[in-house]
């Protein structure tokens, strides 16, 4: 008998090995005790309630082909967040950051929130010449680490340690690639300044000719 019906899971250990047996119960249970958290994180990433459900969804798919690569190495709840965060920031990729709080929240939570309460340096937004759509090009050209640390820091608000868990990283790996994020960004953003004030000597030129 006990080779045809597979043990219910009594806890989140039983509920792994019984899933990477491919038993659907065990998946159910896993969703039942992680779900609330995956979703909370990705409402804290993309700010709506609508794409977080489908990117909670979207992780719990993931987790279903992937959670035979599980090895133990890290807690479960913290490898099913950094796959989370992944989905996240593939999305993010992809959507050129257009559902990230730098876009949205102008009126609802910048006041309270601040995602870009430290984006390194007041003079990056001088005299507004700096808009978001350069800021957005700007971060999209980063490399991928500084950007994923830069994006779940200074735009989403994570604290170095909730990062350093996230994607398996020390806190001070983090505040690194934080640091070299916000450098580069200033280059690539004072690169923008110079370019728009050379456009605007050529169209002073022009008007004046």
């Amino acid at each position: 008998m006990s080779g045809h019906t597979q043990p219910k899971p009594l806890n989140e250990a039983d509920a792994i090995r019984l899933a990477q047996a491919g038993d659907g119960a065990a998946f159910e249970f896993l969703y039942e005790l992680h779900g609330r958290r995956v979703y909370a994180l990705c409402l804290r990433m993309v700010g709506n309630p609508s794409d977080a459900e489908d990117l909670m969804q979207e992780a719990f798919l993931q987790l279903f082909r992937k959670i035979g690569t599980f090895r133990g190495e890290s807690a479960f709840s913290t490898w099913l967040h950094r796959l989370a965060v992944n989905v996240v920031l593939m999305k993010l990729r992809k959507k050129t950051l257009v559902e990230t709080p730098l876009d949205e929240p102008a009126d609802s939570e910048d006041e309270s929130t601040r995602p870009r309460r430290e984006l390194g340096a007041p003079d990056l937004l001088l005299s507004g010449s700096i808009d978001r759509v350069h800021l957005q090009r700007a971060i999209e050209q980063l490399p991928p680490g500084y950007k994923q640390v830069f994006v779940l820091h200074d735009v989403q608000g994570f604290e170095h340690n909730e990062i350093a868990g996230l994607m398996d990283c020390s806190i001070g790996n983090s505040k690194s690639q934080l640091h070299k994020a916000r450098m580069r960004l200033r280059e690539l953003l004072q690169e923008t300044l110079r370019d728009i004030a050379r456009q605007e000597r050529q169209a002073a030129k022009s008007s004046g000719s």
